[in-house]
């Protein structure tokens, strides 16, 4: 079942965060809490999760950006895109994307921008078989310490 992230569930996605990038689980301190506090106030930012028996299997996030071109109409980010590695190639991250889409849709977004730090062929492969392409724009990241 694919829906929003509830209040409770945030130790069940940072545990799914580990078979993204992350290498342990963050301290549940007072930054982590008003983090997560922020997140869930935040009308435009909404953390997408597929569940099965109750057990959150993938994930990703999407924020929606108010904008002043393009006719006033907002654009969404897609980032942290994971899936459990038990339930890899099974749709469950694509259906999530298809949530996403459906957010920015109803939000009246004008286009949907997905980065990926994966250089994977198979990754590369899901985003565009998910109508994603990496042709239309050229993304630059500058790392902040």
């Amino acid at each position: 079942m694919v829906r929003e992230i509830a209040e409770n569930e945030l130790n069940d996605l940072l545990r799914l965060y580990l078979h993204l990038h992350e290498k342990s689980l963050p301290e549940m301190d007072e930054h982590l809490k008003r983090t997560w506090d922020c997140i869930l106030k935040d009308e435009n930012h909404h953390i997408i999760v597929n569940e099965i028996d109750g057990k959150i299997i993938s994930s990703c996030v999407c924020v929606i950006i108010p904008n002043l071109t393009r006719n006033v109409r907002p654009y969404a980010i897609i980032e942290n895109v994971v899936t459990h590695s038990d339930f890899r190639r099974k749709g469950h991250a694509t259906e999530c994307l298809n949530f996403a889409k459906e957010i920015a849709q109803k939000s009246g977004c004008y286009k949907i921008m997905l980065l990926t730090g994966s250089k994977d062929e198979a990754t590369l492969d899901f985003y565009k078989n998910a109508v994603y392409n990496s042709t239309d724009k050229t993304a630059f990241i500058q790392w902040l310490e």
